[in-house]
């Protein structure tokens, strides 16, 4: 009998580097929060939140777009895309329009 593989988490792709950088300047709650802040409150590393924000990295998993946009006091869509199951490898980099 073949062993099933373990099933990969859903993962999810950050908007813009510039979105969570605006929403890190006025989280929901109305505060400010910094990237150390950020990490240390979403359990995740501090070079994650840097990376995502300067955008050499794009796509995290589930539990850890939760958990930045709970910190956040946002809903997961409004900084996440989900990705599809399908391997979609390029998410187009939304225009923020001033």
């Amino acid at each position: 009998m073949a062993a099933t593989p373990a099933a990969q988490p859903a993962m999810y792709a950050v908007v813009s580097g510039d979105r969570l950088k605006l929403l890190m300047e006025r989280t929901g709650t109305g505060d400010a929060v910094t990237s150390r802040d950020l990490a240390e409150a979403a359990g995740v590393a501090h070079g994650t939140i840097g990376a995502l924000m300067n955008g050499t990295q794009r796509v995290v998993p589930e539990h850890k777009a939760k958990a930045i946009a709970a910190r956040l006091g946002i809903d997961l869509l409004v900084l996440f895309i989900p990705m599809e199951r399908a391997g979609r490898t390029l998410v187009p980099v939304q225009q923020v329009v001033a």
